[in-house]
């Protein structure tokens, strides 16, 4: 049996139950939902058991607070396939009046809403569950805590991923089934067979509509080679078309990508829209990322190799990870991670923004001290932009790498940390 390695999200639900009746988990299929709520369920009910399935059904039609006894809370697994069982449980809520009865978890395909009658507001809570983080998989030491920056810590640790490990990392994903497979041959082919799942099923599956296996592909493919970038449709269709796909138009793209959305394959980054002294035009296009690295290398076709010999690939993806983790950590701490680019061309990688208006200003870069030192100039150049009399003034400013042996704090104040060395 496979270990259970806790989850940032682990908290985030248990706190979720103390405040509210329900929690519905969602999250890209195979990112671990239902083991998470197992950790924490006194009792569960899985609707897709084949040894019950049939009686699930019947009791959700005839008698369907059935379903809803056990202690609590209780796990209800791929809730969807009945869904009147979210205003069952919502009702409930209401008349047992008391916090953490249910946890709602599902695959990545949503219920008909036609049966659904409730919002469950005030009575439902949401947590999304992402991939792991390098942090939850072991791999990180976690001498840094994005924490402890906002609290004005100084980073120092220990980096020990070097270049070809972290090429792997990319390329396997945060999938808690990837984790302890006895070959890395064997973590690389479970993201593909994830891949080929999205693209010959659940891309169909998500509204009920017929999509093309080999159009999904080379739509994930151009997302693939744009990530990154504030791309949009039209140059997504450009991309396809410059690289011999075939053909297609712009709705069809935007049919393909809302479908990847719902089913959590793509997670683009908002813009981030701080108060400035200037009169500088902020773009407001969102960026275009996978929820995880691993997709976009399945998608492409690549490996841990073939990243290692193309390093500017390497940094596209790179950043791609880095985003990933950059949202398990700010998830911990009731955040959001932003993307910033002005008219000038002044670019931010990664804002963390917390509910209390703090926020940390991230570059991401694959290393070297070029790289590093153009990061820092970056950064201190929007923090000079920003009006501190209407914002709070920056938490921290982090230029984050992919390698190099410590995490530590330049003379300038910017801070340089490995991503092997974080956590939330």
């Amino acid at each position: 049996m496979q270990k259970y390695r806790p989850r940032i999200a682990d908290k985030i639900l248990s706190e979720k139950l103390d405040a509210m009746g329900a929690i519905l988990i969602e999250g890209a299929k195979y990112c671990g939902k239902t083991t998470l709520c197992k950790q924490q369920a006194k009792s569960a009910i899985f609707m897709t058991d084949p040894d019950t399935l049939n009686q699930n059904l019947i009791m959700a039609q005839m008698n369907i607070s059935r379903l809803l006894k056990g202690d609590t809370p209780r796990l209800i697994d791929e809730w969807q396939i009945a869904p009147r069982l979210w205003d069952a449980v919502r009702n409930e809520v209401d008349k047992r009046d008391e916090d953490g009865q249910f946890m709602l978890t599902g695959s990545a395909v949503p219920p008909d809403k036609n049966e659904i009658f409730h919002s469950g507001a005030g009575r439902i809570g949401w947590l999304k569950l992402r991939t792991m983080s390098l942090w939850e998989s072991e791999d990180s030491s976690g001498e840094v805590s994005i924490n402890g920056l906002f609290n004005g810590e100084i980073p120092d640790g220990e980096n020990k991923i070097d270049i070809d490990r972290l090429a792997f990392l990319i390329c396997r994903g945060g999938w808690p089934k990837s984790l302890d497979k006895k070959t890395d041959i064997a973590a690389l082919i479970q993201v593909q067979e994830y891949y080929e799942a999205v693209v010959n099923s659940d891309i169909s599956r998500v509204d009920n509509t017929s999509r093309d296996p080999e159009l999904a592909k080379r739509i994930m493919r151009s997302y693939s080679r744009l990530q990154g970038s504030q791309a949009s449709v039209g140059t997504i269709l450009a991309d396809i078309q410059n690289n011999g796909e075939g053909s297609m138009n712009e709705n069809t793209i935007y049919s393909y990508i809302n479908a990847l959305k719902k089913i959590f394959v793509i997670e683009d980054s908002l813009a981030w829209n701080p108060n400035l002294r200037s009169k500088t035009a902020i773009r407001s296009s969102d960026t275009r990322y996978f929820s995880d690295p691993s997709i976009a290398t399945a998608a492409m076709g690549l490996g841990p190799n073939d990243l290692i010999n193309d390093l500017n690939t390497f940094g596209l993806f790179f950043e791609a990870l880095c985003i990933r983790d950059l949202r398990v950590y700010a998830d911990a701490l009731g955040g959001k991670v932003y993307h910033y680019r002005d008219a000038s061309g002044l670019e931010c990688d990664a804002v963390i923004h917390l509910r209390n208006g703090n926020y940390g200003l991230i570059e991401i870069k694959l290393g070297g001290d070029k790289l590093i030192e153009e990061g820092a100039e970056s950064l201190k150049k929007l923090e000079s932009k920003i009006d501190s009399d209407k914002m709070k003034k920056t938490s921290f400013k982090m230029v984050l790498t992919s390698v190099g042996q410590y995490a530590y704090s330049r003379p300038d104040g910017v801070f340089v940390v490995p991503i092997g060395t974080l956590k939330d």
